[in-house]
């Protein structure tokens, strides 16, 4: 048999490699987002664990470490300017209000719950799971969350936009948690998940107009 390269189109080969790049580099610019601009996406109703599946039912811990950028670092020059512009705000308080919305929100995904999300959700971000939840609702399935356990929040990103109503602020917060997360469809057999708890890791992004009585909601949430 002939092995040689002799009928065998090599420049198809190459222009092949040429469009492939060009397409990883196109990909790689429009991926870029910049500002405010935290498009949100549908809620991980579908995920993948991220972590080790723990057996068992391990006891839910009521301390949760929360990491704060040190003050001389970037982010933590960021997170005093705005406390300067918002004398109530400090970061332990702002982690505080993630962990107690996280709860809240995987909770009334999983259980449909459009009020509660719509309060705690930009209008952006509520269309996004207003629609899983749609279309988890059409399928027949349904969906079981339970935290175990949330182990850290780590503030991540911290920026701000100078706008006509005053001054926004978005910032991401990494939740590592133990969670039960099933979906099962009509018939009760599984589609999604497992009965066993799960470490997952969520970034959660967060959005508040300063001085404008307004208060934090999630505009985005992946996967981690």
């Amino acid at each position: 048999m002939d092995f040689s390269l002799g009928h065998f189109p090599v420049d198809l080969v190459l222009f092949a490699l040429i469009a492939a790049f060009l397409a990883l580099r196109l990909r790689s610019v429009l991926g870029k987002k910049a500002g405010l601009q935290a498009a949100p996406v549908a809620p991980p109703m579908a995920r993948e664990p991220v972590g080790p599946i723990i057996e068992g039912r391990p006891e839910q811990s009521s301390t949760t470490k929360f990491d704060i950028p040190a003050s001389g670092t970037r982010l933590g020059q960021v997170l005093t300017a705005v406390t300067e512009k918002d004398r109530g705000f400090t970061p332990q308080q702002f982690l505080t209000g993630v962990e107690g919305a996280f709860r809240q929100v995987v909770t009334a995904f999983a259980a449909g719950d459009r009020a509660v999300l719509q309060e705690r959700l930009t209008p952006e971000a509520f269309t996004a799971f207003d629609a899983a939840i749609t279309a988890r609702e059409a399928a027949g399935q349904t969906q079981r969350s339970e935290i175990r356990g949330i182990n850290s929040i780590a503030i991540e990103d911290v920026r701000m936009a100078d706008i006509a109503a005053g001054t926004a602020v978005s910032i991401d917060a990494r939740v590592v948690s133990d969670q039960i997360s099933l979906t099962v469809d009509s018939n009760g057999q599984p589609v999604h998940g497992t009965e066993s708890v799960t470490e997952f890791s969520d970034l959660w992004t967060f959005e508040r107009l300063l001085n404008a009585g307004s208060s934090w909601r999630l505009s985005a949430a992946r996967s981690a």
